[in-house]
């Protein structure tokens, strides 16, 4: 029988084998008296719903850069926000994360509440994230539980119940293993364990400290786990999108409505789509009369559903008068708050639209 997994093996392991994430205050500096920024946690937590550390570092950064403190944040100008995630994507959180930084900043004091219920009472935060800030920032005893974390417990305890609805059984395994002492270091560590030893494919089991407490390990092959239920085919969706360009080339965009999937993110024109029905994909359904040719079809995967957005360009002869958008030069598209699909459906039909611009050689 393999032997019971401690937190104190882990932890050991963490110490020596942590990751460098520019958020993270690692156990040598806490041992030099540095605590987390709660700020740093929180910001970076929202950023990684979803997506990965190596697509967050640099929006990360880049948010730091701009918006120092929450303060910062919640004075910020909400187009500007918008604009700064554009394509980190689930656009949602970037509208939750303004509204929370206002709250900490004008109802709080600027100061985070530390534990997981005052937390969890923050506008966009939810069980995860306030289970998260209360363990790293402010070392509360709370179950941490991401993707990483659901392998990791998968593995060492051969879950067989599918995921997600394993995942009552995983929190109470969870609480079972996290510990008084270090809890934040601890929910770091099963991060990380799960990110860069207990992976997806190919897991060095090898080098894993709860090897020997595994029964993946001991009784199956660990990539069997997690087991997940059937996946439900996504739905696909039509629509089309109209890029125009006048005589100074500049492209006519548009804001969408605050509501709803990409709400407040910046499109060219185009046709009513949604998650539950198809928008007109022809170039009848276009802003204005104009050549209206087709550029190609691009495809975007949502969370629930997958998008063919047929893409239309018009190039004119004058900019006319349009009730709503505004027309923005080709050399300054990249500024805007474009999310990633709408990046696509322009890239169709102007190639060249979000590539480098070369700087002049130096003579």
């Amino acid at each position: 029988m393999p032997e019971q997994p401690d937190a104190a093996s882990l932890l050991a392991w963490y110490d020596r084998h942590h990751r460098d994430l520019p958020w993270r205050v690692s156990p040598p500096m806490r041992d030099k008296g540095v605590n987390p920024d709660p700020y740093r946690i929180w910001l970076s937590e929202v950023m990684l719903q979803q997506t990965t550390v190596q697509a967050v570092r640099a929006y990360f950064l880049k948010f730091l850069e701009l918006w120092p403190e929450v303060s910062d944040l919640a004075r910020a100008d909400n187009e500007d926000v918008m604009k700064a995630w554009a394509g980190l994507g689930y656009y949602a959180r970037a509208r939750n994360l303004k509204k929370c930084a206002e709250a900490v900043a004008f109802e709080h004091g600027g100061v985070f509440p530390d534990t997981v219920d005052g937390l969890r009472a923050l506008p966009g935060i939810g069980d995860y994230t306030s289970a998260a800030v209360a363990a790293i920032a402010f070392d509360r005893r709370a179950l941490v539980m991401d993707g990483n974390v659901e392998r990791v417990l998968t593995r060492l305890f051969a879950v067989e119940d599918p995921l997600p609805g394993a995942k009552p059984k995983l929190k109470t395994l969870l609480d079972t293993l996290t510990p008084n002492e270090r809890p934040g270091d601890f929910a770091q560590a099963m991060m990380d364990l799960g990110a860069t030893i207990c992976t997806p494919r190919r897991p060095a089991c090898s080098l894993c400290p709860w090897r020997d407490a595994c029964r993946a390990f001991a009784e199956a092959d660990p990539e069997n786990f997690p087991v997940k239920a059937a996946k439900k085919a996504k739905p696909a969706r039509k629509g089309a999108a109209f890029v125009a360009v006048d005589p100074e080339g500049r492209v006519l965009l548009r804001k969408r409505i605050d509501s709803g999937l990409l709400g407040g993110m910046t499109e060219p024109p185009g046709t009513g789509w949604t998650a539950s029905r198809d928008g007109a994909d022809t170039p009848e359904a276009a802003p204005f009369a104009a050549d209206w040719r087709l550029t190609g079809v691009v495809t975007h995967v949502f969370t629930h559903f997958e998008l063919q957005l047929s893409v239309f360009r018009a190039d004119l002869d004058a900019a006319p008068d349009t009730p709503e958008g505004w027309w923005e030069p080709i050399e300054t598209l990249a500024d805007q708050a474009l999310p990633t699909v709408m990046k696509k459906a322009i890239a169709a039909a102007i190639p060249d639209a979000f590539k480098p611009k070369r700087k002049p050689h130096a003579r």
